[in-house]
């Protein structure tokens, strides 16, 4: 079966901030055009102080567990708590489990968008991370559910989770500074979607390394 030890995988998280610490400049630059360019700023913050607190040897729950603690407590704008609670819902998913299997990571994703979404008042089409994210998890969960081995549903939630990001520049922001655009919010990237479908990917390649199935 395809799956991986929990215990130890918390480097994945490590993975995910080296991701964005590189694309920091990048995301500011979109968050620029329609925000207040602050976000790779802020994200790469967050991600570096958590990864500062990891050494590694971490089980995936307890890294992600360190990295909400980080987004929420020690970030400002509208994304700490957002990715904070995203990533708080996919540790308790995973929380006490020695293997995380296919079906368990569909449901760890899932519980991390449900999360994401109570605290939210976003919806897909918004021109929000959700963009990115919604539509990740529907392709992988589709992929596991016809089957597929869970290298191919990574590789569906991590290329979903890109057309998602793409798909935001002919989208209008509904919520957030950008909302006050109007129509001169389309166009452009957003710098949300984006950093997700960064974390998303990091992830996909980080758990295929340790698939032992």
């Amino acid at each position: 079966m395809d799956q991986f030890a929990n215990a130890g995988a918390g480097v994945l998280v490590g993975e995910i901030a080296r991701v964005i610490v590189e694309n920091r400049a990048y995301l500011s630059e979109i968050d620029g055009k329609i925000g207040d360019g602050d976000h790779g700023v802020n994200m790469a913050k967050g991600f570096g102080r958590a990864a500062e607190k990891l050494d590694g040897s971490e089980s995936l729950d307890a890294a992600m567990s360190v990295l909400s603690d980080v987004l929420m407590n020690e970030i400002g704008g509208s994304m700490g708590p957002l990715y904070g609670m995203m990533f708080l819902g996919m540790a308790e998913i995973i929380e006490e489990a020695e293997q995380v299997d296919a079906a368990l990571f569909g449901e760890m994703l899932k519980n991390g968008l449900d999360e994401v979404k109570d605290i939210g008042s976003a919806e897909v089409g918004d021109k929000t991370l959700l963009d990115a994210y919604s539509p990740a998890v529907d392709a992988y969960k589709s992929a596991i559910g016809d089957g597929k081995p869970m290298a191919e549903a990574l590789d569906a939630m991590r290329a979903a989770a890109e057309a998602g990001r793409d798909s935001t520049v002919d989208m209008v922001a509904k919520v957030g500074r950008a909302s006050r655009l109007g129509e001169r919010s389309r166009g452009v990237l957003d710098a949300g979607a984006t950093s997700c479908s960064l974390i998303l990917a990091a992830l996909a390649e980080g758990v295929k390394r340790r698939l032992d199935g």
